[in-house]
């Protein structure tokens, strides 16, 4: 039987309806389930897994005073999804695309069995295990940026920029993400670990040398709110006459207190082989040496808009070059951050960094974090 032009014309015009109201009702639904970002997660079953959906959303405004650098800039920092991935108790995983700065790149992605309280193995892309101001998430840290970028300084020898812990781990690839191995877990109630064997070339993707990076971090717990780490990366590259090489980091943490809890404080201290800097005549690598205490105090407020402030201070120095004079810098990071729910808050810093040959640059940020 023939339908007629006409009916079938009202058939599909009351689906086209149907389907559109079904798309508007979905996307409503989806955005009042996260409206109450600091009191739930949406979470979608997907074939055999459920799929917690987070992220967070970081805006910055960054003055210079360095020259060449921008005076003033708005940009967005981190723009980040995270899909949280359950799939058994023994079996979870994380995928987390970043746009910040206007490009897309991909963060934590891995696959993790977790066998037991004292061994779990991951498989992706994560963070090497080194020193705790890299390992701590940005939706946490009470410094804007870890590494003090001051946009247009590029005075610290080897690594650039600042001469700042951080930045020296970072530029030197000690630490930040990179993808291979990685386990870790808890020994007992007062030692854990973290080891990492990944490629050496961060989010790269593919290796650029046959040779792998290793990284690991001890953790001993002395006491209640009180821990101390010792931590070691053997970083992998291609050197100068694209021989294969190696070189070294060490260094230790302490942490009292913890995040949105009081009194806050870390204190980090890093060695190692600077091996972005010529090799001496005789053949040896520079090293360097840096140091840095970030002290902070969450305090609540009785404020019906506001959870709490938090005033906080950092210190950072570091030396490209323990061989050679006037090569280091000092950063310090006065700040306020306010609080409104949770994670979600408002934070200001003002960095300021003087060079060892007498020169001092500044720059003051200011970023809005939401977490959801």
């Amino acid at each position: 039987m023939r339908v007629p032009a006409t009916f079938q014309a009202f058939i599909n015009r009351e689906v086209h309806y149907v389907i559109r109201f079904r798309v508007l009702a979905m996307s409503v639904l989806v955005v009042a389930s996260t409206a109450e970002t600091t009191r739930a997660q949406v979470e979608i079953s997907a074939r055999s897994a459920q799929v917690r959906f987070g992220g967070r959303l970081h805006s910055q405004f960054a003055t210079s005073s360095a020259e060449g650098g921008k005076a003033t800039d708005f940009f967005t920092r981190r723009a980040r999804f995270t899909l949280d991935i359950g799939v058994t108790d023994l079996l979870d995983a994380r995928v987390q695309p970043d746009f910040g700065g206007g490009e897309l790149e991909l963060k934590d992605a891995y696959f993790r069995l977790n066998v037991s309280r004292g061994f779990r193995f991951s498989v992706g892309q994560f963070k090497r295990a080194f020193d705790i101001f890299e390992l701590n998430s940005s939706t946490d840290i009470v410094v804007v940026e870890r590494t003090g970028r001051i946009n247009g300084l590029v005075g610290c020898a080897g690594p650039g920029g600042t001469c700042t812990l951080s930045r020296f781990t970072e530029k030197l690839a000690y630490s930040d993400r990179d993808i291979g191995f990685k386990a870790d877990g808890s020994l007992g109630d007062r030692l854990s670990y973290m080891a990492t064997l990944t490629n050496g070339t961060g989010t790269a993707g593919s290796d650029e040398n046959s040779g792998k990076s290793l990284a690991g971090r001890l953790t001993v717990r002395l006491t209640d709110g009180v821990s101390a780490s010792a931590n070691l990366s053997r970083h992998d590259y291609v050197g100068p006459h694209g021989e294969g090489a190696s070189a070294t980091a060490f260094g230790g943490d302490l942490e009292i207190g913890g995040f949105r809890s009081g009194t806050h404080l870390q204190v980090g201290l890093v060695g190692g082989a600077n091996w972005r800097l010529p090799e001496s005549a005789g053949g040896e690598v520079p090293s360097f040496l840096t140091g840095q205490v970030i002290l902070s105090r969450y305090v609540p407020i009785e404020n019906g808009n506001f959870e709490a402030v938090e005033p906080m201070a950092r210190v950072s120095w570091g030396d490209p070059n323990r061989n050679a004079l006037d090569d280091g810098g000092l950063l310090l990071t006065p700040g306020l951050f306010l609080y409104v729910a949770g994670k979600n808050r408002i934070g200001a810093n003002l960095d300021i960094y003087d060079s060892a040959r007498g020169s001092r640059e500044v720059s003051f940020k200011l970023q809005t974090y939401l977490y959801y």
